[in-house]
């Protein structure tokens, strides 16, 4: 019977065995845009862990049959995971999203490795924060090499190697703006609170976003929603003693885990005139509202949003800068005898400029294993532009200059990666319609328009070794201008008929209509470097060639331009501009105190047809007396350095510095640029404890020095003097002196979700003028300001 009892044990135990039988799982982890192999990704089947080898394979020896959860991961991937049924050796292929190096949005921050010739400085979410009732240019100021160009205190635009405009490309949220930026007055129409970082860049990448941006491109990034179901926001109050003002804002966002989100926000900002060191300006408040919406479902192989963005912005024009005769104007600006001070008031009376834009955006993104990525997207953009002058009877409340300005743009782009490169491809169109309302009753400043543009561009990066990367990227742009424009005709006789008498349409009395049908074909290519000998140091270098065509203003502008005081002159004989730029970059990294960082970006641009604007008269007119400057073409070349260094003195105290220096040079009339940037040092000691959270305290030294270099355009203007008319120079030319001003700030989180935030901007209340700000002749720089800051989190 035991006999029996044993055979019967042996039998069942091989049965068992049998019915034990265990199987081989292998594979490959690989990237899912470029196939590279994946080392060190971790696969996990049941309790079993395995790693990938160099060549991205794994394997499991013995798995029981069965049914198990596959999960793969690897750092900067997303998470992979499958259910697999074990029943036979299998051999699996496994892709991950592994995409450390962006290409796809040129933006490198943050935790992103930049590994290509890109030129990029960054001002974080922190940043932006503790300057949230600051405008674009002023924020955007605080990076090197770039300067703000100024009308008056509150109208501002970024600066950058001493180009502004039309040459810097400025996208909201993938949105070229398309907003009259000829001007020198056009202030971006951005509201900072909605952007979580901005990043400057330059580099052959950026042919992407079209040819105008020559001097670099500004990206105005907002948060990317989570993947998971939340709710979340902030609430934001600033109380500003400058302007006697305060700005609230809030921005709510809702995510889901299926990727679908939605959010909104806005903000309004109201100040009165302005403090100047012992008085008020009268009529320089601003009024200020935005608010913008979006949804849509953002996933790994597909996705869509639509968003909208709207501005609202109001300005004041200082009165003593529109005066009404020769002698009043050469008392300001030569005697230094500035009117209208100290009587404050929140009203906006005239001259002032109200601006209104709205941004329609709608975009859309496939993956394909294999072809790579697809994104279309379109936008509608409409601008609306009033300038109001001192009138009087009927026409008092009617704005000098009214346009309306509608965009339409449409891109496709296509991105295909592989392990040593990458392609980014794509074709863009566009359409403009300019209407200046004929009800103003005044001289058209720019003509109704139409303008066609059509471009395509491709930009093609090679990793030739670990150390060293190359990129290159051409573009071709065709743009064409449809307008109707009146000229007076001795100045159409003596400029124009010769050079386009096929633009000639009818004369009327004293005046020629004419039809400028204006087209440009524009070639631009750019080639970068970046070689890194070793971790602690890198060595980038760019150089482009870049072809735009003329704004509007350059070539048509003919009038008062009212918010800018001055009488702007276009030449439709301008041709298309070409510059040359080459930039370096150096950074190092040294074992000093707690890490030492120093980046030097020294550079040079030259042009044979460069566009500049220069001051050439004083004229009388019935609505007063303002300079005249007219647009020219003239061969030019600036260079200059940006220096950047930060050092850690200790864990939670850091010192930075920045340095920026430029020369430009008139080559055909043998003098300096007009308007160039002055050299410039910014110093700032920063110290963070951890008690209260996120407590910090810096203090900050703004250094500008007197440009030394200028053209002379000294102006005559005639007066009634003691009864006889007399002719006096106005000293139109001379910068003011360099000036060395300070800001402090210190914040906190008081509870949880509460944070507060004070600054001090310029501490000692100096009196001090920029020879960037178009208005300097009538005033001074904005005095002492207090800015508190209550931001709720939830």
């Amino acid at each position: 019977m035991k006999l029996i009892y044993c055979l019967l044990l042996i039998f069942c135990g091989s049965v068992f065995t049998s019915a034990q039988k265990t199987y081989t799982v292998q594979g490959t982890v690989q990237d899912f845009h470029d196939k590279t192999m994946l080392e060190n990704a971790v696969v996990k089947i049941g309790n079993l862990t395995a790693k990938t080898d160099k060549k991205g394979t794994f394997s499991f020896n013995k798995i029981p049959v069965g049914k198990y959860t596959l999960i793969a991961k690897h750092p900067d991937c997303n998470d992979y995971t499958e259910n697999i049924g074990v029943d036979q050796d299998l051999h699996l292929t496994i892709t991950l999203e592994h995409h450390s190096g962006d290409i796809e949005t040129i933006t490198l921050h943050g935790s992103h490795k930049n590994k290509g010739s890109i030129v990029m400085k960054t001002l974080d979410k922190a940043e932006l924060e503790r300057n949230s009732t600051e405008n674009l240019g002023n924020v955007l100021s605080k990076i090197s090499g770039v300067s703000v160009l100024k009308t008056g205190n509150n109208i501002t635009k970024p600066v950058i190697h001493g180009l502004y405009g039309s040459r810097i490309s400025i996208m909201n949220n993938g949105v070229k703006l398309a907003e009259q930026e000829w001007g020198a007055e056009h202030a971006p129409n951005v509201d900072v609170n909605d952007f979580e970082h901005i990043d400057v860049i330059k580099g052959a990448s950026a042919l992407k976003y079209g040819n105008d941006g020559v001097a670099g491109v500004v990206l105005l990034e907002p948060a990317i929603p989570p993947k998971k179901d939340t709710l979340m926001g902030n609430l934001k109050l600033s109380g500003i003693s400058n302007g006697r003002g305060g700005e609230i804002s809030a921005n709510v966002l809702k995510s889901w885990e299926n990727e679908w989100f939605v959010k909104t926000g806005g903000s309004y900002k109201k100040l009165g005139d302005l403090y100047i060191p012992h008085h008020t300006l009268q009529n320089t408040g601003a009024e200020v509202n935005s608010f913008n919406f979006s949804f849509g479902r953002h996933d790994f192989m597909q996705g869509f949003d639509v968003s909208y963005s709207g501005m609202n912005q109001e300005f004041g024009i200082y009165k003593g800068a529109h005066l009404g005769n020769g002698y009043d104007i050469y008392k300001a600006m030569t005697l230094g005898q500035p009117y209208f001070l100290d009587d404050f008031s929140y009203d906006i009376g005239y001259p002032k400029q109200k601006i209104e834009h709205h941004i329609v955006k709608l975009s859309a993104y496939k993956r394909f294993a294999d072809f790579g990525k697809i994104t279309f997207q379109y936008s509608f953009q409409v601008n609306k532009r009033k300038e109001y002058d001192v009138r009087k009877g009927d026409l008092k409340d009617t704005p000098s200059m009214d346009l309306r300005l509608i965009t339409h743009s449409a891109s496709l782009t296509h991105l295909i990666e592989r392990s040593k490169w990458s392609l980014e491809s794509g074709v863009s169109a566009g359409f403009q319609d300019n209407y200046p309302n004929p009800a103003t009753e005044v001289r058209r400043l720019i003509p109704d328009y139409y303008r066609y543009d059509a471009g395509g561009f491709s930009v093609f990066k090679y990793r030739f070794t670990p150390k060293l990367n190359a990129e290159a990227g051409v573009r071709y742009d065709f743009s064409r201008y449809d307008s109707y424009k009146y000229y007076d005709a001795k100045e159409w006789n003596d400029k124009y008929a010769d050079v386009f008498p096929q633009f000639f349409v009818k004369e009327s009395g004293s005046r020629v209509l004419s039809r400028p049908i204006i087209d440009n074909h524009n070639i631009s290519a750019n080639v970068g470097l970046n070689y890194t000998p070793s971790k602690d140091f890198d060595i980038k270098f760019n150089f482009s060639r870049m072809s735009r065509t003329p704004n509007p203003a350059e070539l048509f502008a003919d009038g008062l331009h009212h918010s800018a005081a001055i009488i702007e002159k276009g030449d439709l004989r301008i041709k298309k501009e070409e510059i040359y730029n080459a930039g370096l970059s150096l950074t190092g990294r040294f074992n000093v105190l707690k890490g030492l960082q120093v980046e030097a970006n020294p550079y040079i641009i030259f042009s044979d047809s460069f566009i500049n604007q220069m001051p050439v008269e004083i004229q009388n007119t019935s609505r007063g007396t303002f300079a005249v400057w007219a647009y020219q073409q003239v061969k030019a070349r600036m260079y200059g350095i940006d220096a950047d260094a930060q050092l850690n003195i200790l864990d939670n105290l850091k010192w930075t510095t920045s340095f920026s220096a430029l020369r430009g040079d008139d080559l055909t009339n043998n003098e300096p640029l007009i308007l160039m940037m002055p050299m410039s040092l910014r110093n700032s000691l920063e110290l963070k404890l951890n008690k209260p959270a996120n407590f910090y305290v810096r203090l900050e030294n703004e250094n500008t020095f007197k440009q030394n270099r200028f053209p002379i355009r000294d102006q005559s203007v005639q007066f009634i003097e003691d009864g006889e008319m007399v002719t006096k120079i106005i000293d139109y030319s001379t910068p003011p002196a360099g000036f060395s001003i300070f800001h402090a700030s210190i914040g906190a989180d008081l509870f949880k979700n509460m944070n507060l935030n004070f600054r001090i901007n310029n501490i000692f209340n100096r009196e001090y003028k920029e020879y960037l700000n178009r208005l300097r002749y009538y005033m001074p720089e904005p005095g002492r300001n207090f800015v508190v800051t209550l931001k709720y989190n939830f």
